[in-house]
């Protein structure tokens, strides 16, 4: 036997939409004095980009800090356009929120972002707005998967436990939800999520 739940949190990235930060990379390039292999470095690698998403630099600080290491010389909004568009919405998973919608279930998004992506998302996408809440890693001073932003979304929900859905496609992310006692879908392939929502839901 399964719990109806009663909420259900989505992650954002792989998940509604793809992302690509090799897009931004190619983009940003011809300003800078690095290469593509070191720019890639400095944001997947290194600790740049987990300060940015954890709050601890402002978008002016992170900005600097970008500048500093790899001598970019564009202004702050030609960074902000190319470092944010780099997300494509998925149509069959934003098409199966709508519908829980329509059915009355309660949605959030639970991500590991930043203020430049949530912005250019928010601007961008429409069915941004069409959740109950958003529960942001760079809001609360720390990322998926340490527990305490969990407790954020149990807070912002009103939820604990079995009463959550989580949608998740990274397995450590979703570790943590089945620790607390949520159901928790490793999200892989669109439809194979879908059935799995179906069943649960039921």
């Amino acid at each position: 036997m399964h719990t109806p739940p009663r909420a259900i949190v989505f992650d954002l990235g792989k998940v509604l939409v793809d992302f690509d930060y090799q897009i931004a990379i190619r983009h940003i390039l011809p300003q800078c004095r690095s290469s593509a292999a070191d720019i890639s470095r400095l944001l997947l690698q290194e600790n740049l980009l987990f300060d940015y998403e954890t709050g601890r630099l402002t978008t002016p600080a992170f900005l600097d800090r970008f500048c500093a290491a790899t001598g970019y010389a564009g202004t702050q909004a030609e960074f902000a356009g190319f470092f944010a568009d780099i997300f494509t919405p998925i149509p069959i998973m934003l098409d199966w929120h709508a519908r829980l919608r329509a059915r009355g279930h309660r949605t959030f998004i639970f991500s590991n972002t930043n203020e430049l992506a949530v912005g250019h998302i928010r601007r961008q996408f429409p069915f941004f707005s069409n959740f109950d809440n958003h529960i942001l890693s760079y809001e609360h001073g720390c990322m998926k998967p340490e527990e305490r932003l969990y407790t954020v979304v149990e807070q912002c929900t009103g939820e604990r436990g079995a009463d959550i859905l989580y949608l998740d496609d990274r397995p450590e992310n979703i570790e943590t939800g089945r620790r607390l006692g949520w159901q928790a879908i490793q999200h892989d392939h669109p439809e194979a999520t879908i059935r799995l929502l179906a069943g649960l839901l039921t």
